[in-house]
């Protein structure tokens, strides 16, 4: 397979292609209008009301999804700038100059604004019950006298068992943003192909794969055509985007110090245990030995700072310089690990994230593992799990049961008629345009995804209300 070259990487071309007026007045690049199409979007406003950690939080500190992918927009660019500069400084590539350096800071730009579009209410938690859901009701559930496992295809049914937030991302600015036709926002395939983080079929996900693309699954079933004029049109072939990689240490700087953070403002972590957990695993301070021992001083000396200046929250301005730190030093780590390893990258043969083998590297696992044992472990965040089990079980059991007999010649009953009333017409109208002259599996296939569709179209917000209206609580 031939090496990926910028020129095909940054395709500037649409699913949907339009002839340009060369009397437009638009000095834009393609790649600067993607970024005025999603800011714009309901889609992306709706990221305001879903949940980053903390669900429902009434404090204006708190991070949601929306000022989480506002940040990893800001990191995306930065590292675009850094890294394009040091590859036209040092001649990394011949056919990359001062124009690549733009595009791809756009790109990576709008890629952080969308990398998170497609995730459900309530978190990666909600990816987990509906994965849930599917594997223990599909084989349960009937069409015409034969269970739904007998009827869909292995790849059809494999989508709702990998079901990802990454992979509705795809369709969501690719078909349901439904604004001027059935193309979404319709935006530019190297964008598009940025976001796609790991270009496999849910067939291809391995749990412990030794290539990094195949962890999870990048597109549904029912997207195959327009992935694989993605991969066609950017020369990908089913090898990830360099600009995925960048995307990708973007977002995990952000998260990884953020719930930190957040946690600390919530009172669930002080700088008093956040110093004794990173001794643990980084080493004590003032050793010389330990690189991770730095980012300890540079926490104590954060501290002590606010301590000398009489700081009101000295825990927050601790940590908030701390993070800003701790950010800038993973910025230029990953800079440099792009470079490093960039002909492995253009081949489609890295096989590891941006962080693998840096001084950052422990410092970045070491914020996971702290997270997930004083904020994912928390009764606040089992609280939200149960009630999105609760929540997300309840509506799709109903739905999904009224969606099997959608748009064919069963009578439905007429509860079921006033379930699939509720769903969205914009992603109704979707189902209509893709399922027609379609398999009776694959129309099937589609209604079943209608149902993933509008759920994940919720805010967590609305999805609480819509249950506890459809239970009579309200």
């Amino acid at each position: 397979m031939s090496r990926m070259n910028w020129k095909d990487l940054l395709c500037e071309e649409r699913i949907r292609q339009f002839t340009k007026s060369t009397t437009s007045s638009d000095v834009r690049t393609e790649f600067e209008k993607d970024y005025h199409r999603i800011i714009g979007s309901a889609a992306f406003r709706r990221l305001q009301d879903k949940t980053q950690v903390f669900p429902l939080d009434k404090s204006d500190y708190i991070r949601t999804r929306l000022t989480h992918s506002l940040e990893v927009s800001s990191f995306a660019k930065s590292l675009g700038q850094s890294v394009g500069q040091r590859m036209i400084d040092g001649n990394v590539d011949p056919d990359f100059g001062y124009r690549q350096k733009d595009d791809i800071c756009n790109i990576l730009q709008c890629a952080g604004l969308i990398h998170d579009i497609g995730n459900p209410p309530f978190g990666h938690y909600g990816e987990g019950v509906i994965q849930s859901y599917f594997k223990d009701n599909l084989p349960l559930l009937t069409y015409n006298g034969k269970k739904l496992t007998e009827v869909l295809t292995d790849q059809q049914q494999n989508d709702f068992y990998h079901f990802e937030g990454n992979t509705q991302a795809l369709r969501v600015v690719t078909k349901l943003h439904f604004l001027v036709d059935e193309h979404g926002m319709n935006l530019t395939k190297a964008l598009l192909g940025t976001i796609i983080k790991y270009p496999v079929s849910s067939l291809e996900v391995k749990k412990n794969p030794g290539d990094i693309r195949c962890k999870k699954m990048g597109y549904f079933y029912a997207d195959s055509d327009n992935f694989e004029d993605i991969q066609r049109s950017t020369g990908t072939n089913g090898r990830r985007h360099p600009l995925t990689y960048l995307l990708e240490a973007a977002d995990d700087i952000a998260y990884k110090t953020a719930d930190i953070e957040d946690a600390i403002k919530k009172g669930k972590l002080s700088i008093k245990v956040l110093k004794e957990e990173l001794e643990q695993r980084l080493g004590p301070a003032g050793n010389d030995n330990s690189v991770g021992s730095r980012f300890v001083e540079e926490l104590i000396r954060k501290y002590d700072k606010a301590l000398g200046i009489n700081s009101m929250h000295p825990d927050m301005y601790a940590i908030q310089n701390w993070s800003v730190y701790v950010q800038g030093k993973a910025l230029y780590a990953v800079s440099d690990s792009f470079i490093e390893h960039y002909d492995k990258i253009m081949e489609g043969e890295y096989n590891n994230d941006l962080f693998a083998g840096t001084e950052v590297a422990q410092i970045m696992d070491a914020l996971g593992e702290i997270a997930y044992k004083y904020v994912f472990s928390s009764r606040p965040i089992y609280k939200l799990e149960i009630a999105a089990d609760t929540i997300f079980n309840f509506l799709l059991d109903r739905l999904v049961k009224a969606a099997v007999y959608y748009d064919t010649d069963v009578r439905m009953s007429d509860l079921d008629v006033r379930l699939m009333d509720l769903v969205s017409r914009d992603y109704k109208k979707i189902y209509e345009i893709y399922s027609k002259d379609r398999s009776e599996n694959t129309r099937l296939y589609l209604r079943l995804l209608l149902i993933t569709d509008y759920i994940c179209g919720m805010t967590d917000s609305y999805v609480k209300n819509l249950y506890q209206e459809l239970n009579g609580i309200q």
